[in-house]
């Protein structure tokens, strides 16, 4: 797309620094999702959730947390819809990413996030977690869910170092 500063999984591995971090973000409406990668890029965990205000304190909070873990890129969750088009939430976080990349030089790129909010909802359940700590955890595990796929694929093709 236009104006889209997301990276292919090529270049967006060309572009990390060495011995870095990646972090996975799930973009919601109200909150954002965070995971951070291992320095090996092989591990996902499940970071913190931010609770959304305005795009210019969300950024802020967001890459502060970058600078302070080292972060070398950012990989986002593109919620597609299931036959692969794209709606009103993949544009948002297009946006987003146009927005960000504007306020950093982070590499930025994408991963298919679909079921992995569902995924994770029924892991908690089957966890018997109840319906206010599935609510406090469920973005954060999400974003994890969304990284580990990412360095997943990276492993399977040899780019994860």
């Amino acid at each position: 797309m236009a104006n889209d500063p997301a990276l292919t999984l090529e270049d967006f591995i060309a572009a990390l620094p060495e011995n870095s971090r990646v972090i996975g973000l799930d973009l919601g409406t109200k909150t954002i999702g965070l995971a951070l990668s291992d320095l090996g890029r092989g591990i996902a965990s499940p970071m913190e959730t931010i609770r959304r205000k305005k795009f210019t304190i969300d950024a802020e909070k967001l890459l502060a947390i970058c600078t302070e873990q080292e972060v070398g890129g950012i990989v986002l969750g593109l919620p597609l819809n299931m036959d692969g088009s794209e709606g009103p939430r993949a544009q948002a976080t297009r946006a987003f990413a146009r927005n960000l990349s504007q306020k950093t030089d982070l590499p930025i790129t994408y991963w298919d996030e679909r079921l992995s909010t569902a995924a994770v909802t029924r892991t908690l359940l089957e966890a018997d977690s109840s319906r206010a700590k599935r609510a406090e955890v469920v973005d954060k595990m999400a974003a994890a869910f969304i990284l580990q796929g990412f360095l997943d694929r990276l492993g399977y093709l040899g780019l994860d170092t």
